[in-house]
């Protein structure tokens, strides 16, 4: 027989959260955003070596795992970080360096 690991809600939010930015290309799409509070999709590609198709991907990912929200601009959709998610991460993590150190 299989073991599962049961976790709770406050756990699984947080490893979607992790598993989404986990990727190199959407970790420094998560940078990028950092450094710019907003942008564009098209200004997201002008930096990375990546098709169009293949950041709207990890965008929708990184949405998914709600560390960035988008709204629609005409044509473009506007990303920016999601301000709860990285206070969630930072309060998780602070709690493990509070109980390790």
């Amino acid at each position: 027989m299989m073991k599962v690991i049961e976790t709770t809600r406050d756990e699984a939010k947080t490893v979607a959260m992790l598993r989404a930015i986990a990727h190199p290309a959407r970790f420094r799409i998560v940078k990028l955003l950092g450094a710019r509070q907003t942008c564009v999709t098209g200004d997201l590609v002008d930096e990375l070596p990546l098709a169009q198709s293949t950041v709207s991907e990890h965008l929708k990912v990184l949405k998914d795992g709600g560390i960035v929200r988008g709204t629609i601009e005409g044509p473009n959709t506007c990303y920016c970080l999601e301000p709860k998610a990285l206070e969630w991460l930072k309060r998780e993590f602070g709690a493990l360096s509070e109980a390790c150190c």
